[in-house]
């Protein structure tokens, strides 16, 4: 479970700027102080670690990615702070964070559990990790309609991300030496714009799905795709998809070990 993506960072930022927009709420939660050292996990293309950074003014922000193409545009984008290319399940801190944050990348991990003892020790004893993800149920019509046209055409594809329900996020966190203050799943309708916003959203986050198919395949499953979902989730009147996003968000506290 959970896939790799080749990510097109112009495509990114200009189709799926929604990912960072909502992102700024979760800084609010977040609400980092002045001489802070925060770690953004799975930074993108830069633009939450760059409003982190202005929140943090004297502190530090250090964004990581396992995405050389987004750490390369971050890096771009924000020539003056910190990026490093390396997977979160692999990263060791220099120095203890007073806190970790990520936004929409968690659910991209196959293996939740080093991920959550990599992110308790780069904390400091007290820290916080506050996060966003998918949460159970997320993308469920795009996913399902994809998997059934796949299906349907001779593909075996499972499903690519991890979004779990509350229970079982609360349950890997505590396990990992944190205690939850606050974990919550909400829906999140989420506007595609245009008429090309789904397969635009596919295009971007869909490798995974079609990793074995040849481009004119893959168009043609995107084009089935558009039409299994078109009375569920377009509008033609103002031409826009709307994505059924479910989103899991949570506050926890690193505790000290025995």
């Amino acid at each position: 479970m959970a896939g790799r993506n080749d990510w097109d960072t112009d495509a990114y930022d200009a189709d799926t700027a929604f990912v960072y927009e909502y992102g700024e709420s979760l800084i609010d939660l977040l609400d980092p102080k002045p001489g802070a050292r925060v770690l953004d996990l799975g930074c993108g293309t830069g633009h939450l670690t760059a409003d982190l950074a202005a929140a943090v003014g004297d502190g530090e922000v250090v964004g990581i990615d396992r995405s050389a193409e987004m750490v390369a545009a971050a890096r771009e984008n924000y020539p003056d702070l910190r990026f490093e290319c390396v997977d979160a399940t692999e990263y060791e801190a220099d120095e203890p964070f007073d806190a970790v944050f990520s936004n929409a990348a968690l659910h991209w991990i196959a293996d939740q559990r080093a991920v959550a003892e990599r992110v308790r020790d780069a904390l400091a004893p007290g820290g916080r990790f506050v996060a966003e993800m998918g949460g159970s149920g997320n993308v469920a019509a795009i996913v399902d309609a994809t998997l059934a046209e796949l299906a349907e055409r001779g593909y075996d594809v499972d499903h690519p991300w991890y979004f779990p329900t509350v229970g079982e996020q609360a349950g890997l966190l505590e396990s990992a030496g944190f205690e939850v203050r606050l974990a919550r799943l909400f829906d999140r309708p989420t506007d595609l714009d245009g008429p090309d916003g789904l397969r635009d959203w596919l295009a971007v986050f869909g490798d995974s799905l079609f990793a074995d198919l040849t481009e004119t395949e893959r168009a043609a499953v995107v084009e089935r795709v558009e039409d299994r979902l078109r009375p569920e989730l377009y509008d033609p009147e103002t031409e826009t998809w709307t994505a059924d996003y479910r989103r899991l968000r949570f506050v926890a506290v690193r505790q000290e070990i025995a």
